[in-house]
């Protein structure tokens, strides 16, 4: 039933697809960033879709297996709670700024997805309406999940803030 979801996308959108595949049952197409808003609607919006779940957003950092023009990858789990299929749409982002739009408007989930991918990654999500870290600090420098990141980096220490010494 998934390959439902992948054919159809392909069809739809052509160029937009820049590859794709069905290895293992997971039916995956990586999409160009500039169309990844309207690829998203499309797959939550078509009837034959249905994709109203979006199960997961992630980062992942390629550092040395791609080009720093395809260092970043943001990968979204798309899930139809009503035909029972799935799909993985991936867009590739560069290293000098990694940036893709928001899918917020589409699914409010992607509120703390985005946030988390932003405060781990650094990616960042045009038109998100809070784009702040949520699982560090705001003095924290960097960030930790890139393969890049310092192990034995070490943290400015910060003392309480005002209105924060009850935490």
């Amino acid at each position: 039933m998934s390959k439902l979801v992948l054919s159809r996308i392909v069809d739809r959108f052509g160029a937009a697809v820049l590859s794709h595949h069905s290895d293992c049952g997971d039916e995956t197409a990586l999409v160009s960033p500039a169309q990844l808003v309207e690829i998203c609607r499309f797959a939550k919006e078509d009837p034959a879709l249905s994709c109203e779940m979006l199960m997961d957003l992630t980062g992942v950092d390629y550092l040395g297996l791609k080009p720093a023009a395809g260092r970043f990858e943001v990968v979204y789990h798309l899930y139809s709670l009503s035909k029972g299929h799935r799909i993985r749409l991936k867009v590739e982002l560069p290293e000098a700024e990694p940036k893709v739009a928001s899918v917020v408007p589409l699914w409010k989930s992607a509120l703390w997805m985005e946030r988390e991918a932003f405060d781990l990654y650094g990616i960042k999500f045009d038109g998100h309406p809070d784009l702040r870290r949520i699982l560090l600090y705001p003095e924290f420098e960097g960030y930790p999940l890139r393969k890049d990141y310092p192990m034995e980096k070490r943290q400015p220490l910060i003392g309480p803030r005002a209105g924060r010494e009850h935490l």
